[in-house]
């Protein structure tokens, strides 16, 4: 199924929610929308679903018009941060709801190989009442995996749940997804969840589409320093610099020996320089820059550290593999590559991505 978005926009009253974008996603597919919260993110799939209308523009499925055609006539499957079901009937009922309005034979082998694929088989008798929250959004989604909607929209599916669960889930989701024939749109704030379910990825901020294309190429090609700090968890650091001969120049006179683009120079006397916490490293390698400063906080974040420094360039946050312990105000250095380092113009867009990202 291929969806259009063509110059649609949401204004309501004086706000506007939406301003004009258009938007292909990818068929047969996933399509993150990241964004924070009230980035546009939920108006845009009430809009893909048929719950709501844009203001101006129109949503096409496989080039026919369906602007104007309610959700009930659309074949559509959502999954909402709610755990949605129906309370009365059985998880396996609930599962076969859809099949049994298809008209469908063997119901309950196919319930049974969904339960199965959701590792919700042993609940299947159970009232939804008697799960857990992690139990009752899988099963919503075993549900709407049972529809099989040529598109199916999930909006921040996983928020409600603990970390340990989303994380089962987003591993699960994306081998499910990869081997689909539906549309799958889905929305969330979270970068780490786009980068694990892979496919494309449409960046949104304060309504306006900022980037879509393959994940991996936006989250390593960030078009510009909004883009960049959707695009990051921990935040992308980043400083004020300027071009001098041999490089760009960061506080306390840094020099980055990095080689801008032609004109660039002349064009742009501020630029902004941003680094990746996972650039910053403890250890020293050949060609690094070193900083220096004082710890002002360490958190552990699953089987990772992240230290923030109060540096000779300002303050950072550092990604570190491993779970680490750092004294509040003991010294710190940390080390980086200038190769691995993002130079965007005095406009915030990109002039200089990272040789690795450039490479891929």
């Amino acid at each position: 199924m291929q969806l259009g978005l063509e110059a649609i926009s949401k204004a309501v009253g004086s706000e506007q929610w939406l301003y004009e974008m258009s938007l292909h996603p990818q068929a047969s597919a996933v399509t993150v929308l990241l964004g924070a919260t009230q980035s546009g993110k939920t108006t845009l799939m009430r809009i893909m679903a048929g719950l709501d209308g844009p203001s101006t523009g129109k949503v096409t499925v496989d080039g026919v018009d369906v602007t104007g055609q309610s959700v009930r006539k659309r074949n559509v499957a959502m999954v909402y941060q709610q755990f949605i079901n129906y309370p009365s009937l059985t998880v396996a009922q609930n599962i076969g709801s859809p099949l049994k309005l298809r008209g469908e034979k063997n119901i309950e082998a196919q319930v049974r190989a969904l339960a199965d694929k959701l590792h919700i088989a042993p609940f299947l008798q159970r009232l939804p009442a008697e799960l857990s929250g992690g139990q009752q959004q899988r099963v919503a989604l075993a549900r709407a995996l049972a529809k099989r909607a040529p598109l199916m929209l999930l909006d921040e599916p996983l928020v409600n749940l603990d970390y340990k669960l989303r994380e089962e889930l987003r591993e699960e989701l994306g081998q499910f997804f990869s081997s689909g024939e539906a549309t799958v749109i889905y929305a969330t704030t979270e970068p780490g969840e786009a980068l694990l379910l892979g496919g494309y990825t449409a960046v949104l901020d304060k309504g306006e589409l900022l980037q879509y294309g393959p994940t991996a190429e936006v989250f390593h090609l960030p078009k510009s320093v909004r883009v960049a700090r959707a695009f990051s968890d921990p935040p992308m650091n980043f400083f004020q610099a300027f071009p001098v001969p041999g490089g760009v120049q960061l506080p306390r006179s840094v020099l980055l020996p990095l080689a801008l683009p032609s004109g660039a120079n002349a064009q742009n006397k501020d630029l902004t320089v941003g680094l990746r916490a996972s650039a910053l490293r403890l250890q020293f390698r050949e060609g690094d820059l070193s900083v220096h400063g004082k710890v002002l906080l360490a958190e552990i974040s699953g089987s990772d550290t992240f230290v923030h420094v109060g540096s000779d360039i300002g303050d950072l946050v550092a990604q570190v593999a491993g779970v680490h312990h750092f004294e509040i105000g003991a010294n710190a250095t940390l080390h980086f590559a200038p190769s691995a380092a993002y130079v965007f113009d005095i406009d915030g867009e990109l002039l200089l991505a990272p040789t690795q990202a450039r490479s891929d």
